[in-house]
């Protein structure tokens, strides 16, 4: 905070000097003076979530009888403001910090009440008003499910769907350019790039369909459990009201959980999620490193492609260009793995009726969507949307491909194939010279057959 007078605040403990310009109070200085450990504060979609959910309890609050409709009203236009971000600044606490995530939910609760309070010119409280109905334990992983979920419906699946889009694209563009296929990376039996497109297109399919798979887990929520999962001190339809207006708000399904101390004292469902993310960035290092190896020359490498030129690539090194954005990938999707290692790890420290790592749980999750969408961007346009192909390299390669005698084993036998190959590369001789001298079979008919085309369409001849 710029200001450097302070005021006094107060809570259970004693009082606390809070910075004069400060929408928190006492809990939150105690939280910042307690926990300095990252100098990372919690993510903007946790703190959106977490406003979402105070706004919707003081409308269902208000509705109930429980509050005062010209505070809900106060309480949900403060919290209205949170959401929209107008106050992130005051949301200081360090994302490691007491496990239940109480210090950030206090955060939100005193920013809250405090423009409530300005609003109204009398006292809203943040435990008394603002978190009426509800507890840090049942709200947080509550935010976990609604900012996750958020992120994935606004972030991830519109960036996969625009890499899948991509990928068919190039896919159908380049169908009909056969290449030398490659396994152990060596030579091996000649695909089309339509084929390797589309193989790294199904694979971005499949890591789509199991991410919206686990995020049905994450629909369930938490909010209506309070403290330990019994719903102490909410209201019999508090839950179901407010995951109603969330709904609404979000246009996500969601629902109370079918039992709360499932998803208080365990996040399956957020470590469930954490494990397709990290398929989807495997997935997305092996086309990243696929391109790379394409890509890799001019000169001494494959030099299949070249990637886009998007800035010098040495600094000793004249005219050197790198694969910067499959490099850039490459590393998001390496720390998505040690994210998800991180968030497993988490999701075993429920402790009977609390797991005591949530905020580490909620700023990994989110970070690993983040880097996802924007990498899965990032690899569309940057690299896959603009790499051209260098045909004349790939058509004088898979010419002498002695591998191609595979697509005669059915007539001729494995021994004499491997005759063959090994006659054709000793020799450095073209493999139809050295097929129609080991063989009976005429040469136009040795053309048809050993066609690279004909060879990625499969069958037998």
């Amino acid at each position: 905070m710029k200001s450097q007078s302070h005021r006094i605040e107060r809570d259970s403990l004693g009082e606390v000097n809070v910075p004069e310009d400060a929408l928190y109070g006492a809990q939150t200085q105690r939280a910042r003076e307690n926990f300095q450990i990252s100098g990372s504060c919690l993510p903007r979609p946790m703190i959106r979530a977490l406003a979402q959910i105070k706004g919707a309890a003081a409308r269902v609050n208000a509705r109930l009888g429980l509050l005062d409709d010209e505070i809900a009203d106060a309480v949900a236009q403060a919290a209205a403001e949170v959401e929209e971000g107008r106050h992130d600044r005051h949301f200081p606490v360090d994302i490691f910090q007491t496990g239940s995530g109480t210090s950030s939910n206090m955060n939100a609760n005193e920013v809250i009440a405090r423009l409530a309070s300005m609003r109204l010119g009398k006292p809203v409280l943040p435990n008394d008003h603002v978190n009426l109905g509800q507890s840090s334990n049942d709200v947080f992983p509550t935010a976990i499910h609604v900012s996750a979920c958020t992120e994935i419906k606004s972030l991830l699946l519109p960036s996969l769907a625009h890499l899948i889009d991509t990928l068919e694209l190039r896919m159908q563009e380049l169908d009909n350019q056969v290449k030398t296929g490659r396994t152990h990376l060596m030579d091996a039996m000649p695909v089309r790039f339509g084929q390797e497109l589309g193989g790294w297109s199904a694979q971005i399919r499949s890591c789509r369909e199991r991410i919206v798979g686990a995020r049905k887990g994450l629909g369930q929520l938490a909010l209506g459990g309070t403290a330990v999962g019994t719903g102490i001190n909410a209201h019999p339809d508090f839950a179901v009201w407010v995951v109603r207006e969330l709904e609404d708000e979000t246009g996500i399904p969601f629902g109370p959980a079918g039992n709360y101390f499932a998803v208080m004292g365990s996040q399956d469902a957020a470590v469930e999620l954490s494990g397709q993310l990290r398929v989807l960035a495997l997935c997305l290092l092996k086309i990243a490193n696929d391109l790379r190896w394409m890509n890799s020359g001019p000169l001494a490498g494959l030099g299949e492609i070249s990637l886009p030129a998007l800035q010098p690539g040495s600094s000793i090194m004249p005219g050197k260009v790198n694969p910067v954005i499959p490099e850039a990938v490459a590393m998001a999707c390496t720390q998505v793995v040690g994210l998800d290692a991180a968030v497993a790890m988490a999701g075993g420290s429920g402790n009977f009726q609390l797991n005591v790592m949530l905020p580490l749980i909620a700023r990994n999750l989110l970070e690993s969507i983040e880097l996802l969408g924007n990498a899965a961007r990032h690899l569309a346009d940057k690299a896959i949307r603009g790499f051209t192909v260098n045909r004349e390299r790939i058509d004088g390669t898979l010419s002498r491909n002695a591998i191609l005698i595979t697509g005669l084993t059915p007539l001729i036998g494995y021994e004499k194939g491997a005759e063959i190959v090994k006659k054709a590369l000793s020799e450095n001789r073209p493999l139809l010279d050295v097929a129609e001298e080991l063989t009976d079979l005429p040469r136009d008919q040795l053309e048809i057959l050993l066609d690279p085309g004909r060879l990625t369409e499969g069958g037998i001849p």
